[in-house]
C-alpha cells in the first residue's frame, strides 16, 4: 500500500504568485459585475450593493466592510489565516480600483458577463483557498456561529445571500438584473463546490 502523500507548505514565492492571480481574477469579476450593474453573493456582493447605494467605489467599501470580520477570523481561524485574508482583501480592493480605470467595455452581453464574472470569481477564490486565505466576510461568521451555537455555516451563508438578494430587488432598477446576478452567484458556488472538496482536493 502506498503511503499517504504528505502535504507540503507553499513557499513565499508560490504564495505571492497565487495571491496576485487569485485577487486579479476576483477583481476582474467585480469590474464586469459593476459594468453590467449586477451583484454577487457573500461580502463581495454586499460591497457591490453598497457601492451602488452610496456612490463610493467598490474597493473602498469592500475594504471597510470586511474590517469587523477580521476579529472573528482571528478567533476562529488564527493569525496566519487572518493576515493572509487581510492581504487578499486589500489586493482585491486595490486591483478593482486600478482595473476599473484601465478596462473599458464598449459592449458586453449580459448572459456572458454573468457567467464570466461567476467563473473568474470562483476560480480566484479557489486559488486563494488553496493558499490559506479567503476574502473574509460571512463565511468566517458562519464558522464562528457553528462552533458557538451549532448553526451550520452553510445555512448562515445561504441566509445572508437570501437577504442580500431580497434587498437587491429594491436597489437594482430591473428584476432581470437580479436574475442575472443569481446566475453568476450560482456559477461561483458550483465552481467552489466541485473544486474545493476536502475528500478530493483539499488535503488527505
Amino acid at each position: 500500500m502506498n503511503e499517504p502523500h504528505k502535504r507540503l507548505e507553499h513557499s513565499l514565492s508560490e504564495d505571492v504568485q497565487a495571491f496576485l492571480l487569485g485577487t486579479a481574477l476576483c477583481a476582474f469579476s467585480v469590474v464586469v459585475l459593476t459594468h453590467l450593474g449586477l451583484i454577487t453573493g457573500q461580502t463581495a456582493g454586499l460591497g457591490v450593493l453598497l457601492s451602488y447605494v452610496t456612490g463610493l467605489s467598490f474597493g473602498v467599501v469592500f475594504f471597510v466592510v470586511n474590517l469587523p470580520f477580521y476579529i472573528f477570523a482571528w478567533l476562529r481561524m488564527g493569525p496566519r489565516f487572518t493576515i493572509k485574508s487581510f492581504v487578499a482583501v486589500a489586493l482585491v480592493s486595490a486591483m478593482t480600483e486600478i482595473m476599473s480605470r484601465l478596462i473599458v467595455f464598449e459592449s458586453f452581453d449580459m448572459t456572458l458577463g454573468a457567467l464570466l464574472a461567476g467563473a473568474t470569481a470562483g476560480m480566484g477564490l479557489i486559488v486563494l483557498f488553496r493558499h490559506g486565505a479567503s476574502l473574509g466576510g460571512v463565511g468566517v461568521i458562519g464558522l464562528w456561529l457553528q462552533d458557538k451555537v451549532g448553526i451550520q455555516a452553510g445555512w448562515v451563508q445561504l441566509g445572508f445571500d437570501v437577504v442580500l438578494f431580497a434587498v437587491a430587488l429594491f436597489v437594482l432598477p430591473d428584476l432581470a438584473l437580479v436574475a442575472w446576478s443569481l446566475l453568476g452567484a450560482v456559477v461561483v458556488n458550483l465552481i467552489i463546490g466541485v473544486n474545493h472538496r476536502k475528500d478530493r482536493y483539499v488535503g488527505r
